[in-house]
């Protein structure tokens, strides 16, 4: 198909797949004439890819840039396989911690969670998840202990669950769990507040 035939199966505008094109987040068509290239399926399905994460996931180009690397050239190993997702999905979030007192205490905090769930110390995850203790606190959010071991171990059974939708073969793999890390961490939150109402009515004996 051409490039017109390639926005209407997809609903983005022809401007918007030559902006693509350009940033190499679509691989080119094959080459027609001087002018022209042909699209097929693959070319569809990668668009698709772009706007779930684009729009669905929020993700800025450079993100989904990471994440299509991660995903164009996926490792073997099932383990590896998950470290390059959760360094696609840690670049997609962005940020780096500003070392500090603060920071050192949230770091402590994670590292004791981190052992004593039997976690695997990852120092990108680690880092991630100390940043977002220290802003808790900053805001002046309480996480006692005890909250946070009932969310560590919340994580363990949605994490289960997680690696029961990824199948054998590596780059279908890593296209689910960064995918579907994304695109279900919207519901996860969704879900976390019905269960608060419920919570809520539950106590209060509504």
């Amino acid at each position: 198909m051409r490039i017109s035939g390639l926005a209407a199966a997809t609903g983005v505008s022809v401007a918007t797949l030559k902006y693509y094109l350009r940033e190499g987040l679509l691989p080119p068509g094959r080459a027609t004439s001087r002018t022209q290239a042909s699209y097929d399926d693959t070319h569809v399905s990668r668009v698709r890819l772009v706007r779930a994460l684009t729009e669905s996931a929020g993700l800025s180009l450079g993100a989904v840039r990471d994440v299509l690397a991660a995903l164009d050239d996926p490792p073997a190993s099932r383990h590896d396989l998950l470290g390059s997702a959760h360094r696609a999905l840690v670049a997609a979030e962005g940020g780096v911690p500003s070392e500090d007192e603060e920071w050192d205490a949230a770091r402590h905090r994670a590292v004791e969670l981190v052992a004593e769930r039997g976690w695997c110390d990852d120092p990108l995850l680690v880092d991630r998840l100390a940043e977002q203790l220290r802003a808790a606190g900053a805001a002046g959010v309480d996480l006692p202990g005890d909250y946070l071991r009932s969310l560590a171990a919340a994580a363990d059974v949605v994490a289960a669950a997680d690696l029961t939708t990824a199948g054998p073969e590596p780059e279908a793999a890593l296209r689910q769990v960064v995918l579907g890390t994304l695109l279900t961490d919207p519901i996860v939150l969704t879900l976390r507040r019905m269960a608060q109402v419920r919570a809520s009515q539950e106590a209060s004996g509504v």
